[in-house]
């Protein structure tokens, strides 16, 4: 056992005895990168806070049913994006549980996109420059909630096709169409500016 499912083992049960500390620890651990996820389908900071926090307290909720065996993080990223398609698709803001919840901005707009860039080879330097961070954000801004979600299933959290059709409920063939969508939009979008790098993006096979 690694030491990152230890702590969240620990934590989790912790919460099972009632000892919101236990929480803490998970909120801890897993804030920041789930906050980016649910940013990255809403494209709204605020509205990605209550999402995650939503999130937090319905695992304090359902405790009892979760199995602590399984990983958590992979577990709880997939139940963010489900939260962050569902609230884009409702069109309306959640109600923040807490107004200074914190999530680091800083950490969340910084986070760099290799995982987006899914390019053989792919130049460190360029990934790793302000301007493709921004060309990037602005670009997933142009597509809908399901293309952004896409997106970050497959290579932010890594997840196979057939995970992605598990984890949101929907037929493999809606999940490659939509990952096939997102990337022919994003390649027209960046184009301009990496014009060698995304000559070298291909569509899943």
């Amino acid at each position: 056992m690694d030491d990152e499912q230890h702590i969240n083992q620990q934590a989790i049960a912790r919460i099972k005895r009632g000892d919101l500390s236990g929480l803490e620890m998970l909120v801890r651990k897993h804030q920041v990168k789930a906050v980016y996820a649910a940013y990255l389908v809403l494209q709204d900071r605020q509205l990605a806070e209550d999402v995650v926090q939503n999130a937090f307290l319905r695992v304090v909720e359902r405790i009892a049913q979760y199995d602590d065996s399984r990983p958590f993080e992979p577990w709880f990223l997939r139940v963010v994006v489900n939260a962050a398609l569902d609230s884009a698709r409702q069109d309306h803001r959640w109600v923040s549980l807490d107004a200074n919840a914190e999530a680091n901005v800083e950490d969340i707009e910084g986070m760099q996109v290799e995982w987006l860039i899914n390019t053989q080879p792919c130049p460190q330097d360029l990934v790793e420059t302000s301007e493709l961070r921004n060309a990037v954000r602005l670009a997933l801004k142009k597509l809908n909630a399901d293309q952004r979600a896409a997106i970050v299933l497959r290579y932010f959290l890594d997840m196979s096709e057939a995970e992605m059709s598990a984890a949101i409920n929907r037929p493999t063939s809606t999940i490659k169409w939509r990952l096939h969508e997102a990337k022919r939009h994003l390649k027209e979008i960046l184009r301009p500016i990496f014009q060698p790098s995304l000559d070298e993006i291909k569509d899943e096979e």
